[in-house]
């Protein structure tokens, strides 16, 4: 499903709504849910109005999709951004997985994340995406040397480590093996020229 929407007010109330239905739909059939959320700035108008919908936080657990390699204090941490944005008032009784880990390089932290996602509420209720305009999503850059390892949807391994000429930091991301076992998959873009890439990638699903 495909949803345009006039400004980004409209759109992030959109995928507000999509996430909680998700949310709501597991909570309902297991008791609990997990939900996988972007880091950038892009869903942080839907982070606020996440934490205002009556969920039952409590037993809902939340993870990202990617992070840059730096501690929760530090400016560029999508975990510093989405304790500020989220996990506070009710939001706060969520449980929340962070990707770094303080004493660890990116590379040992994928290793263990393979084990400490699958022991979170699996399958994902949903996972909340964004992309930038050279077509990334999570930490899955064009460029990064392991990308092919990271898009095989038939692949065992959740979570790798990435380098990018994009990023200054050395980055952790979840694969697409890893959030397409999700219920339902949210894409938020905003702006003409991510909405042209998702275009071509939509007509050419092999590219």
């Amino acid at each position: 499903m495909h949803q345009s929407f006039t400004d980004r007010e409209a759109a992030s109330a959109a995928a507000k709504d999509l996430i909680v239905s998700a949310i709501d739909r597991r909570l309902a059939a297991t008791g609990e849910a997990s939900l996988v959320l972007s880091g950038g700035s892009s869903p942080q108008r839907v982070f606020e109005l996440l934490g205002q919908s009556e969920l039952d936080w409590n037993r809902v657990h939340v993870t990202l999709s990617d992070e840059r390699w730096v501690a929760p204090d530090h400016e560029d941490s999508n975990e510093g951004m989405l304790r500020r944005e989220l996990l506070k008032g009710a939001a706060s009784a969520a449980t929340f997985h962070p990707l770094f880990a303080a004493g660890l390089t990116p590379e040992s932290q994928a290793e263990a994340l393979g084990d400490s996602l699958r022991q979170m509420p699996f399958p994902f209720a949903c996972s909340l995406l964004g992309m930038g305009e050279d077509g990334h999503f999570a930490s899955l850059f064009p460029d990064a040397e392991n990308l092919t390892a990271g898009l095989d949807v038939d692949s065992t391994t959740l979570a790798l480590s990435v380098t990018t000429a994009a990023s200054p930091h050395p980055r952790i991301s979840l694969t697409l093996s890893a959030l397409s076992r999700s219920d339902s998959i949210v894409l938020l873009i905003f702006g003409e020229r991510k909405l042209e890439v998702l275009e071509q990638a939509l007509a050419d699903p092999d590219a």
